[in-house]
C-alpha cells in the first residue's frame, strides 16, 4: 500500500513539475484562428478545419470547430498551405495559399461556407483516427467520418473512448469505476445496464457523430451516477429532403444472431423530423466452472460445478423525434421511444460433491429454464428558446416513461449419492416475476449572460412508483406446486425534487473557471406488502462542482475540477425477494441499501493539444458491492449487493496518438489504479487493497484499394472488486471495411476476442469463503453487417433537444 501512495505521489509532483518546463520552453509555435458560419451567419460547430500543404497535398495540422464555430490550429512546421474547412452539408470551403512559419499569429476571421446542394456523401472526411478535443469539463471524441464509425456498433465504440471499459456484462467502467450515467444528445438512456448495453449494440456507429466523456460532471447534470457521464451525440439532421441509411448483418460466435436496422431524416419548411428502428439479437454461451469448499465438522466438503449457460436476448426499438421551429429563436419538439424485448435462459448445471465421512460421491443435476419479454414506452416533449440576443435561453423538458416486465422460470433439481441413483431426490421451483414502472420528470433550465461570465439555473422534479410481484412455488418429487415463504409483493414511490445554479468565466486570458452546486431533496418509500414492512428514507444533500482551466503555453494547459455525486439504489435491489440462480446460489434484494456518495478530484495536464496525462482521485462512502455470504451447514451461497463502508480510487491515465504514417494511426493508452476496499462483513473485517492497470493500443490503417483495417489490443492486469480478485486477461479484436458504389455501400467484417483469450478467472477468499470461478462468454465471434447510405435535398439545420436526466438508469 505504501508502494502505491508514494507511486502516486510521484506522479502528482510529475505532472505538477511538467508547467515550469512549459513555461521555459520557446514559444516559436504558430496560432490559426477564427470562426466557421454558414451563409446566414450562423455558427457551424464540429467542421474539419485542416492545415493542407500546397505540395504533395499532405495534413499539416487540423482541429475542429467549437460549438460557437470557433477553431484554433496551433503547428510548429514549415510549410506553404491552405486552408481547409469540411461539414457535413457543406461545400468544402479552400483558402489561398500562405507560407506557414514557427511563430506565425493569422486570424482567417469568419471562414463562410456554402450550403452543399448535392447530398452529404461528397463532403465527408475519412481519417484514420477520431479526433479528441479536450475541454475544461469533458474530453470529446469526434467518431464521424473515421474508421472508427465503420461496421460497429454503438457499445464498442463507447468501449474504445478514453478511460472506459466495457466488461462481458456490457457494463460500462469510467477509470476503473462502475455506476456511469449514459445519456443520448443530452437525454438519459433510462434503461437498465442489459436493455442499454442490447439497446447499444443495436445502434450502428455510422448515426453517431460525436462521444462526450465527461469525468467530473457539473451542477447542470443530475447528481446520479457516481463513475460520471457518457453523453452520445447523433449526426444531425444536414439535408433538406431526405438522408438516413440502411443496415443489415449479423455475428456468429457459435450462435447465429442477426441485425439488423433503419435510419431516416426528413426536413420539410419549419418541421424536421427523425426515426430509427433498430432490431438486435443478442446470444452466448457462459461457459462457468465454480469450485467451492466448505468447513465441516470432518473436514471441508468440496464441490466442484460445470455449467453452460445459454442465453437469447431479442431487442426491437423504435426512436422517432420531431421538431417545429415557431420562429427563428423558438421551437418546440417531440421525442417518443417504444421498445419491445424477449429472452430466453437455459442454465443446465452439473455438481459432483465430496464429503469427509461419507462414503461415495454425491451429485447434483440441475436445468433453469426461464423466459421472459416486456415493453418499453417513453416520450418528451421539449421546449427550447432564445429570449434576447445577448444569449439567454430557455429551455423545458416533460418527460413520461413507463415499463412493463415479466419472467417465468422452473429450476429442476435431482441430487442422489453414488453411482445407482438409489436415493435420487427430485423438486421443481417455479419463479413468477411482474414488473411495472411509471416515471414522471420535468425540468427546466436557464442560461444567462452576466458580466464577464455566464450564468447557468434550473429546477428539476422526478416522481417514480414501481410495483414488483415476486411468485415462488415448490413442488417436491409428483407432489403439487405449494407457495413458499420467499414470495414477495414490494411497491415502490420515489421523489426527488432539484435546483442548481452555476457560474462561468474568466479570470484572464490563461485562466478560466466554473463553479457550481446543486441541491436534491429525496423522498422514499418501499412497502413490502407480503411483509407489511415499510421502509422511508428522506434526506437533502448539497453537490458542489468546480473547474479551472489554466493555459499555461499555447502548447500546454492543465484541467482542475472536483465534485460530489450520489448514486441511489436500483429500484429492484430494494426489494427483499429471493431468486433461485441454481440449487447451490440464491440473489437476495436489501430494503436497507442506502444511497452511496463519491468525491472526486481529477488533474489532466494536455499537452499540444492531444496527449493527455490525467491524475484522479476518487473516495465513496456506502459503496455499493456485491456480497457473497456462505452458509457452511447447509452448504449455500447468497449473494446480495450492500453499502461497504468506504471505498477508494486513485487513477492516472495517458493517452497518447502517434500518426505512425499518413495511412496508419494509433491511439495508445495506459491506465493504473490504486482501488482500496474497507468494510465489516457480518463477523469479519475487509481491508483490501491492490493496484491494478490497464493497457490499449488501436491502429486504423488505410489498405489498398479502399481497404481499411483496424487492430484493437486490450490488457487488463489482476485487479479486485471487493471481496473478489480478478486474473488478468486480455485479447485482440481486428475489423476490415470496404465502401463501393461512391461510399454509398460499406461492406464490414469483424472479428473478436481472435485467440479466444478473454477468459475470467477469479476467486473469493475472506472469513470462511473458499470459491473460485472461470468463465467464459464464447466472445470470440465474427460479424458481418451491410450499410447502404442514401441522401437527398440542400443542407439545413436542426435546434438541439435535451431531455431529462436520471431516474430509469435504476430500472436493473
Amino acid at each position: 500500500m505504501r508502494t502505491a501512495n508514494y507511486l502516486f505521489l510521484t506522479l502528482f509532483i510529475y505532472l505538477l513539475g511538467l508547467s515550469n518546463l512549459a513555461i521555459g520552453a520557446p514559444k516559436e509555435v504558430s496560432r490559426i484562428s477564427g470562426k466557421v458560419v454558414d451563409q446566414s451567419g450562423t455558427p457551424v460547430p464540429f467542421a474539419n478545419v485542416a492545415l493542407i500543404a500546397v505540395e504533395g497535398s499532405g495534413l499539416v495540422d487540423g482541429a475542429v470547430s467549437d460549438e460557437d464555430g470557433a477553431f484554433v490550429i496551433e503547428s510548429v512546421k514549415t510549410a506553404k498551405v491552405q486552408l481547409v474547412v469540411s461539414s457535413i452539408g457543406f461545400s468544402t470551403f479552400t483558402s489561398d495559399s500562405f507560407e506557414l512559419t514557427p511563430g506565425t499569429i493569422k486570424d482567417m476571421g469568419s471562414v463562410q461556407v456554402e450550403d452543399e446542394m448535392t447530398g452529404l456523401d461528397e463532403v465527408t472526411v475519412k481519417s484514420t483516427r477520431p479526433e479528441i478535443i479536450i475541454e475544461p469539463d469533458k474530453t470529446v471524441v469526434n467518431v464521424e467520418g473515421t474508421v472508427m464509425a465503420e461496421g460497429s456498433n454503438a457499445l464498442d465504440v463507447i468501449g474504445r473512448s478514453p478511460g472506459i471499459y466495457v466488461d462481458q456484462d456490457g457494463i460500462i467502467n469510467l477509470n476503473g469505476r462502475a455506476g456511469v450515467v449514459v445519456m443520448i444528445n443530452d437525454r438519459q438512456t433510462y434503461m437498465s445496464a442489459n436493455d442499454l448495453a442490447n439497446f447499444l449494440r443495436a445502434m450502428p456507429a455510422e448515426n453517431i457523430k460525436s462521444i462526450e466523456v465527461i469525468n467530473n460532471p457539473s451542477a447542470r447534470f443530475d447528481a446520479e451516477g457516481s463513475a460520471g457521464v457518457i453523453n452520445i451525440r447523433l449526426k444531425k439532421n444536414t439535408v433538406d429532403g431526405m438522408f438516413g441509411n440502411v443496415q443489415a448483418g449479423g455475428q456468429y460466435n457459435g450462435f447465429w444472431a442477426p441485425i439488423a436496422g433503419v435510419s431516416l431524416n426528413v426536413k420539410k419548411g419549419k418541421w424536421s423530423s427523425n426515426a430509427d428502428l433498430n432490431y438486435n439479437h443478442y446470444a452466448n454461451l457462459n461457459e462457468l466452472e465454480i469450485e467451492r469448499n466448505f468447513d465441516v465438522a470432518e473436514g471441508v466438503s468440496n464441490f466442484m460445478q460445470e455449467s453452460d449457460i445459454k442465453q437469447r436476448n431479442k431487442n426491437l426499438f423504435f426512436n422517432g423525434a420531431t421538431n417545429y421551429e415557431i420562429n427563428e429563436n423558438h421551437n418546440i419538439g417531440l421525442n417518443v421511444q417504444a421498445s419491445d424485448f424477449d429472452n430466453k435462459t437455459t442454465n443446465p448445471s452439473f455438481t459432483e460433491i465430496t464429503t469427509p465421512g461419507v462414503v461415495g460421491t454425491s451429485y447434483l443435476d440441475s436445468y433453469n429454464d426461464s423466459k421472459g419479454g416486456g415493453n418499453r414506452f417513453f416520450a418528451n416533449l421539449h421546449y427550447g428558446g432564445n429570449l434576447d440576443t445577448l444569449g439567454t435561453k430557455l429551455t423545458s423538458d416533460f418527460d413520461f416513461t413507463r415499463m412493463n416486465s415479466n419472467s417465468e422460470s422452473l429450476l429442476t433439481t435431482k441430487n442422489w449419492n453414488g453411482e445407482n441413483q438409489a436415493d435420487l431426490q427430485r423438486e421443481k421451483l417455479n419463479t413468477l416475476n411482474d414488473m411495472y414502472y411509471n416515471i414522471f420528470t420535468a425540468k427546466v433550465d436557464l442560461v444567462k449572460p452576466i458580466g464577464k461570465g455566464t450564468l447557468e439555473t434550473g429546477v428539476k422534479g422526478s416522481w417514480v412508483k414501481s410495483d414488483n410481484n415476486l411468485d415462488l412455488t415448490l413442488a417436491v418429487e409428483d407432489g403439487p406446486f405449494e407457495p413458499t415463504p420467499n414470495s414477495n409483493h414490494f411497491i415502490y414511490h420515489e421523489n426527488v425534487l432539484a435546483g442548481y445554479v452555476s457560474y462561468k468565466g474568466k479570470i484572464s486570458d490563461k485562466l478560466s473557471y466554473q463553479a457550481g452546486f446543486r441541491g436534491e431533496h429525496s423522498n422514499i418509500e418501499g412497502n413490502s406488502v407480503t411483509l407489511d414492512q415499510i421502509n422511508t428514507q428522506k434526506y437533502f444533500n448539497l453537490f458542489p462542482s468546480a473547474f479551472i482551466q489554466q493555459k499555461v503555453s499555447d502548447n500546454y494547459q492543465i484541467v482542475y475540477n472536483a465534485n460530489r455525486r450520489i448514486t441511489r439504489p436500483n429500484y429492484r435491489l430494494l426489494n427483499p425477494f429471493v431468486y433461485y440462480i441454481d440449487p447451490l446460489t440464491t440473489e437476495t434484494g436489501n430494503p436497507n441499501l442506502t444511497p452511496q456518495y463519491s468525491n472526486n478530484f481529477e488533474m489532466n495536464h494536455v499537452v499540444k493539444g492531444m496527449y493527455q496525462f490525467t491524475l484522479g482521485y476518487s473516495e465513496t462512502t456506502d459503496a455499493f458491492m456485491q456480497v457473497f455470504i456462505q452458509d457452511d451447514e447447509e452448504r449455500t451461497t447468497t449473494t446480495f449487493t450492500d453499502n461497504f463502508d468506504k471505498t477508494r480510487n486513485a487513477n492516472f491515465r495517458a493517452i497518447v496518438p502517434v500518426q505512425l504514417r499518413e495511412w496508419w494511426g494509433t491511439t495508445n493508452m495506459l491506465q493504473v489504479n490504486y482501488n482500496r476496499y474497507k468494510s465489516q462483513i457480518g463477523d469479519d473485517y475487509l481491508d483490501n487493497a491492490q493496484t491494478s492497470f490497464m493497457v490499449r493500443t488501436q491502429h486504423n490503417i488505410n489498405l489498398p484499394k479502399g481497404f481499411k483495417l483496424e487492430l484493437i489490443g486490450m490488457y487488463l492486469g489482476p485487479q479486485i472488486w471487493g471481496q473478489g480478485e480478478i486474473e488478468g486477461f486480455g485479447w485482440v479484436d481486428a475489423g476490415v471495411t470496404k465502401s463501393i458504389m461512391k461510399d454509398k455501400l460499406t461492406i464490414a467484417v469483424n472479428g473478436t476476442d481472435l485467440f479466444r483469450t478473454q477468459v475470467i478467472r477469479a476467486k473469493v477468499d475472506f472469513a470462511d469463503i473458499d470459491t473460485s470461478f472461470r468463465q467464459y462468454r464464447s466472445n470470440q465471434g465474427v460479424r458481418f453487417t451491410l450499410r447502404y447510405r442514401f441522401s437527398k435535398g440542400e443542407s439545413f439545420r436542426v435546434s438541439k433537444n435535451t431531455g431529462s436526466t436520471e431516474e430509469r438508469d435504476r430500472l436493473n
